[in-house]
């Protein structure tokens, strides 16, 4: 019984424990929301209250007539740069994960602890090598350079994560394969490639994350304003000595959506990607 009544206090503190944890981490959003329909009059005031006392839409509505419909040159604009992001990312990455899965060659050690070594620099200090090759190429104000940027900026974390999977796929596999007849790029392309759907699903979340949220690189090297991305068209409303936080959180509900409508579709690929992904080393 003694040893019950200890479980059952166990259980009891764990879960109040993780129930404020999620208040804690959902709070933010649920302030955002509530935000994103609240009149400028609500916002600054003393009267703190998450509820908003007046619901109107004015806030959606003025952001989405942002100055003839900008707003959705920068949604159209940050499709562009995350699908090509991840379309580039995963290609460079599955190949050469698969590479450092499956064969041997001189430097193979250190080019995948160099991976690791790039991932421990801010990405702040990349902007300004970034941008002198960028103006030497002739890629500042164009989806080119912002697409390089953010497909090498996730591409350590996406080899690392699809080589880890490939290692769990056996090889006995690919030997099968080349028996009937499949030489190295088909065993690779109709085998590993279908057989890794869940780490790819990953790495292609990662990927358009990343160039979806992503802010420095595009604020750096986009100086038009038909060119900006939604981060950066973002900052549009927030001024040298006030910032319009009603319309910043309607344009920020309004941009995870898509990432939201992926994540659901995902999901089941996303978690079992995750969990083989990291099982082995």
């Amino acid at each position: 019984m003694k040893k019950k009544h200890h479980q059952l206090i166990e259980e009891i503190g764990v879960h109040t424990f993780l129930i404020i944890a999620s208040l804690i981490a959902i709070f933010p959003v649920l302030w955002l929301i509530s935000t994103s329909f609240k009149p400028e009059s609500e916002i600054f005031t003393s009267n703190i209250t998450i509820a908003p006392q007046n619901f109107t839409w004015d806030n959606y509505k003025y952001v989405l007539n942002l100055k003839d419909g900008i707003f959705f040159t920068w949604v159209r604009n940050s499709i562009v740069v995350a699908l090509s992001t991840t379309i580039l990312g995963l290609f460079f990455a599955t190949t050469a994960a698969y590479a450092f899965s499956r064969y041997n060659f001189p430097g193979k050690r250190g080019m995948m602890y160099s991976f690791l070594l790039t991932q421990m620099f801010p990405g702040a200090l990349l902007i300004v090598p970034y941008y002198n090759l960028f103006k030497q190429l002739g890629l500042l104000n164009s989806y080119t350079g912002l697409i390089l940027a953010y497909s090498t900026t996730a591409l350590p974390f996406c080899v690392w994560m699809l080589k880890q999977y490939f290692d769990t796929i056996p090889f006995e596999l690919e030997e099968a394969a080349r028996v009937d007849g499949l030489g190295p790029w088909g065993t690779f392309y109709k085998i590993v490639l279908p057989l890794s759907v869940p780490s790819l699903a990953v790495t292609a979340f990662f990927s358009f994350i990343t160039a979806w949220n992503e802010f420095m690189f595009a604020l750096t090297f986009m100086n038009r304003e038909e060119l900006y991305t939604i981060p950066v068209g973002l900052r549009s409303f927030v001024y040298y000595f006030r910032t319009d936080w009603h319309f910043m959180a309607a344009g920020a509900i309004m941009i995870t959506i898509p990432v939201l409508v992926f994540f659901f579709f995902m999901q089941k690929y996303l978690v079992s990607g995750l969990t083989a992904g990291g099982s082995k080393g």
